[in-house]
């Protein structure tokens, strides 16, 4: 956050400290490069951090010009209620859409999804590479209903956002995703179908700055363009890289449950409740980063 230039707003915090919030019991949370969000128990969003494209959803990019010239950024130090939901009809007229109750929040490197009880899509943030899925790169400073998944029967049943990408599962399974994985190839500007993924039944899924790793029925499957650190997970001596879909043979008869991922590593929670499953396990390489 120095570059921001915002003085003693940003000291570094050096261990876990309580946040100033008392609003509902808090059922997730979710985090930007510089900006976090809450997701309370009644179905509420509060947002924090660097308000720049919007970020935050407050109708704001919060920039001043400060002294000399420099542009700076009036942040939000304490968790703010995000208060409006809008959509934009054909001829650009904005509609506010009342009762958005939240259900679920993910968040991009500058931008962030919302899922509400209605199976509707919003979107705000930064716009750059289609991102937010309106068909423009603009940036929008409150959540915008995403259009697609506002159709009976066309709902979506979970969101997920890489750092420049959003994915959604549409409530009749197929996979949507729109964005860019790799910025230098072209960009997706309204939610489409992933094809390479018809037919799965995905659990979970996660994008780092440009791989993609995916739970779905009694498989784990990864992607993402060269270069790869191994966050694909295929195992020595094989590619590295992959830009089709491919399993994830080295966690063959591992029963994936939740898949995570950074900026370029991976993280998988596998069940062990069988005593297959337990031995699968064992047969595991064991990671000890002390002896690396």
């Amino acid at each position: 956050m120095g570059q921001l230039g915002l003085g003693n707003q940003t000291d570094a915090v050096p261990s876990p400290a309580q946040i100033m919030y008392n609003g509902q019991p808090i059922t997730k949370v979710a985090c930007g490069a510089e900006f976090s969000m809450i997701m309370d128990c009644k179905g509420n969003l509060y947002s924090f951090g660097c308000p720049e494209y919007g970020q935050l959803g407050h109708n704001s990019d919060g920039k001043f010009i400060a002294r000399a010239q420099r542009i700076e950024y009036d942040c939000e130090l304490v968790p703010r209620r995000v208060a409006i939901f809008i959509e934009k009809t054909k001829d650009g007229q904005i509609l506010p859409v009342p009762n958005v109750v939240v259900r679920d929040v993910a968040c991009g490197a500058n931008h962030t999804l919302v899922l509400d009880s209605q199976k509707r899509v919003f979107s705000w943030g930064f716009g750059g590479y289609g991102r937010l899925g309106h068909a423009e790169q603009k940036d929008e400073m409150v959540p915008r209903l995403v259009k697609l998944f506002d159709f009976p029967g066309r709902g979506a049943s979970q969101i997920y956002a890489g750092y420049t990408c959003s994915f959604a599962v549409s409530e009749v399974g197929g996979l949507f995703f729109w964005g860019a994985t790799n910025t230098s190839r072209e960009s997706t500007m309204y939610p489409k179908a992933v094809q390479d993924l018809c037919g799965w039944r995905i659990r979970s899924l996660a994008c780092g700055k440009s791989s993609i790793i995916v739970a779905a029925d009694e498989s784990t499957i990864s992607w993402g363009p060269s270069p790869t650190f191994g966050e694909l997970g295929y195992g020595d001596h094989k590619p590295k890289s992959s830009t089709a879909a491919q399993e994830v043979k080295t966690l063959d008869g591992v029963f994936t449950e939740q898949v995570a991922m950074g900026y370029s590593h991976s993280l998988v929670i596998a069940r062990d409740e069988s005593e297959t499953e337990k031995e699968k396990i064992k047969k595991l390489p064991e990671y000890n980063p002390r002896t690396l």
